[in-house]
């Protein structure tokens, strides 16, 4: 049985575990935390706009699994909002319980506070990692899926500061580049020609805390918008974020608020000062980051040279996902990459052709688009999501933007792919053949 170790438990992790171990993988998961799912621990928003078609294109290819529990804990379901349709809502509260214990009962060995820092690599062949503690997993196939946040160093140099986030690199240590490690050089996202990276695209209050119209609209609603006094309105907020699905006007001069169990304030940052200034914000206080008051996490400063088959370049054992694979914004985006990558590192192991998703579906479109994108100098400056900017008018262009779940079906069904991340690949091999890399 073919050893898959992956390391990271954010959204791409658990896509990518999930995957492998359907395709028959003894799989790992090393999570520096103590917590599954990363940035989706605050985050909570899927199938908005074009990701409704990527979730059901999973659903389709046999690994909807996470999909469909995001689903089940949701607070709302087809909510709208400045620029977004049918957008479901699940409570980040209560997500991760569930994911974790749906994994373990896969099968998934899930280690935590696990970080791995080094690799054991004999040419372009990984052995094995190498732990904070000096202890090292072995294994036959690797998946980075580490993200592209953190350390702290590049939050004080390219952002305003470590804003105490989720990822909570002071309590777990530093973010660690498996693949740089590994000899292969990263990508970095730009926001401008001297600076790198981008800021994370929110941040959370705590719902208590706000006036209780606001409270009652968000519970009822999902979403409140609330007009921001003209001289609180900061525009340069929107070139710095993350996510340009949400760099208009609206997001500029109103607070825009979802309800995802805390109050997610669609906005890098806002004094808090100013903000409890604001009519039924003047008890607010913030819950993810804690200095969102002041800033928050910067991301792409570590991203993988890899083909469409999600394998890193150079390193023959080793595929990534999630943000490590590109300029990617979303759960969505994550777990949809994560998918192929465990996929295709069973494939790998077994000898077998590696499989890339063609350009009908909305899925492999982006993981090819992205790829294309970021071997240009232009393309480091751009950010890609099923939900808005660049790529969402793409596929609204290619005729890929689907809401039909029986439609996308179909056509996952005439393209041959129907349940294909459900097949046990290693039971199609003779028993007791070894990996082959």
């Amino acid at each position: 049985m073919p050893r898959v170790i992956v390391i990271g438990g954010g959204w791409a992790g658990c896509g990518a575990a999930l995957a492998a171990r359907k395709a028959g993988a003894d799989v790992t998961i090393l999570e520096k935390t103590d917590m599954l799912l990363g940035c989706g621990l605050v985050g909570g928003i899927i199938r908005n706009n074009g990701r409704f078609t990527a979730a059901e294109e999973a659903i389709a290819l046999g690994a909807g699994e996470l999909f469909q529990i995001a689903d089940a804990t949701a607070r709302h379901r087809n909510v709208d909002f400045p620029g977004h349709r049918h957008a479901t809502l699940y409570d980040v509260k209560k997500i991760e319980p569930r994911v974790r214990g749906f994994l373990l009962d896969m099968g998934i060995r899930i280690n935590f506070k696990s970080r791995v820092v080094d690799v054991d690599i004999d040419g372009s062949i990984i052995k094995g990692v190498v732990l904070a503690d000096d202890g090292v997993v072995e294994g036959d196939v690797f998946i980075e899926t580490t993200g592209s946040s953190g350390p702290m160093g590049n939050c004080l140099k390219y952002g305003n500061g470590c804003s105490m986030c989720i990822q909570r690199c002071p309590a777990f240590g530093p973010r660690v580049s498996i693949s740089k490690k590994a000899g292969v050089e990263d990508l970095v996202g730009k926001r401008s020609h001297d600076i790198y990276g981008a800021m994370s695209g929110s941040c959370k209050l705590n719902k208590e805390t706000l006036g209780e119209n606001i409270r009652r609209e968000l519970e009822e609603k999902g979403v409140a918008v609330v007009k921001i006094p003209a001289e609180f309105i900061r525009r340069e907020k929107l070139s710095m974020k993350v996510c340009q699905q949400y760099a208009f006007e609206e997001y500029a001069e109103n607070i825009v608020l979802l309800d995802t169990g805390y109050a997610k304030l669609m906005t890098p940052f806002f004094p808090l000062e100013e903000l409890r200034k604001i009519e039924g914000f003047e008890n607010a206080r913030y819950e993810d980051p804690y200095a969102a008051g002041r800033g928050n996490s910067i991301r792409y400063m570590s991203m993988a040279p890899r083909d469409d088959f999600m394998q890193v370049k150079g390193v023959d054992n080793l595929f990534c996902a999630g943000e490590k694979a590109g300029p990617f914004v979303g759960h969505t985006e994550a777990i949809c990459t994560g998918l192929l990558a465990g996929h295709n590192s069973v494939r790998k192991c077994m000898g077998m052709d590696l499989l890339k998703l063609p350009g009908q579906l909305a899925i492999g479109d982006i993981i090819t688009f992205v790829n294309e994108q970021i071997k240009t100098e232009e393309g480091l400056y751009k950010r890609f999501t099923f939900a808005g900017s660049v790529y969402f008018e793409r596929m609204k262009q290619l005729g890929l933007y689907e809401t039909r779940p029986e439609t996308i079906e179909k056509k996952v069904f005439n393209l041959g792919l129907r349940g294909i991340f459900n097949e046990n690949l290693v039971l199609k091999k003779e028993n007791g053949m070894k990996c082959i890399i």
